[in-house]
């Protein structure tokens, strides 16, 4: 294999100045651009989602403005079993799930680096906001937060394993989204002030009960609102229009700010509380990966971020299995959510994460 650069292009103005700096360092590259779905598999009559004609369009025409090939490869069918059907599966059993992390883990790594061994290209490029080094002293691949750390995506990138990184080229790490339009803008881009994608990808509107009920063709069971001591106090219209530490649309009044504190899939009910119940000082994740270490011998003082946007928080971080962390904070964290992600930092170097369970 020659050093050729395999560039996913989505169309975004961040993807297409990722594939202008790995030309500028005089690296031959291939822009690549991702089907991950149709607006037909997921009930949509809407133009404005990821994977668009136009988002093809735009990154086709930003690859021939820097004389790259370009292809569109269709991962629909992966997509859909690693991304979209997890998503279900984890709102219906009474979770939060974040499909960013599975895709970037399972879908966008793992099947871009397997193109890439059939197209001789040695490394794979994107367009996110983070940083991949190697450490000198232990040989290990370091994930690091970005330059920019308003738009730091170290969070969503925590699953990659080191092989993955080795091969991964962040070209916009130490750039800020400003510097990055600038340069867009410089070269001529079509999306250069192309406005950034807010919601998941495949639910532009963001009501995930319905596209979950649309997409599964049934609609969830009604089920009881009860307090923390197991009193009904209303009816709920099915789990997955719930999360940990929701107020609005609950439907119900009690005279005071009231929170969702619990789900309980098994039984079928929503617990209701007031805030202070939705405060934890500790969890438990698995599904774990170790990206600074190979594991953690001893317990190791981090900060944890459980949301992608939570304020990170100081921690002891334990592994209590090979499979497990124990993470207990110096003080508590408001809705600690099951489903969603925990991961953990020292400085700007990302030790790992895990699911949080």
């Amino acid at each position: 294999m020659n050093d050729r650069v395999l560039v996913a292009m989505s169309g975004g103005v961040d993807s297409s100045v990722a594939a202008y700096l790995i030309k500028s360092q005089g690296l031959p590259a291939v822009g690549v651009t991702l089907k991950l779905f149709s607006n037909d598999d997921i009930n949509l009559d809407t133009d404005k989602t990821c994977c668009s004609l136009s988002d093809v369009e735009d990154a086709r025409s930003v690859a021939i403005r820097l004389g790259m090939e370009h292809h569109v490869f269709n991962f629909r069918d992966n997509f859909k079993e690693k991304v979209i059907d997890r998503f279900v599966s984890t709102y219906e059993s009474g979770g939060t799930p974040n499909p960013c992390i599975d895709c970037n883990r399972f879908i966008k790594w793992r099947q871009l680096l397997t193109r890439a061994d059939l197209m001789e290209c040695t490394r794979i490029a994107t367009g996110h906001y983070a940083r991949v080094e190697r450490d000198a002293a232990s040989g290990r691949m370091l994930l690091k937060r970005s330059a920019d750390m308003s738009k730091d995506q170290t969070y969503v990138l925590y699953a990659l394993s080191q092989e993955q990184l080795a091969r991964t080229m962040l070209p916009l790490g130490g750039l800020s989204k400003s510097e990055v339009r600038e340069i867009a803008e410089s070269q001529g881009f079509i999306n250069a002030n192309k406005p950034d994608s807010q919601d998941i990808c495949f639910v532009p509107d963001g009501d995930y009960a319905r596209f979950i009920e649309e997409y599964t063709g049934s609609v969830p069971a009604p089920g009881d609102f009860i307090d923390e001591n197991g009193n009904v106090v209303g009816q709920h219209k099915g789990i997955i229009r719930y999360t940990i530490g929701q107020r609005k649309g609950l439907g119900i009044s009690f005279g005071r700010p009231i929170f969702v504190s619990a789900i309980d899939p098994l039984h079928n009910t929503v617990t209701l509380a007031d805030e202070p119940a939705l405060f934890s000082r500790e969890l438990y994740a698995n599904d774990i990966n170790l990206i600074a270490v190979d594991k953690l011998d001893k317990p190791l003082r981090v900060t944890a971020k459980v949301r992608y946007s939570h304020k990170e928080a100081a921690a002891t971080a334990v592994q209590t299995a090979e499979d497990e962390i124990h993470v207990e904070f110096d003080e508590p964290q408001r809705a600690l959510t099951r489903g969603q992600a925990v991961v953990l930092y020292s400085d700007e170097v990302v030790i790992g994460g895990g699911t949080i369970r």
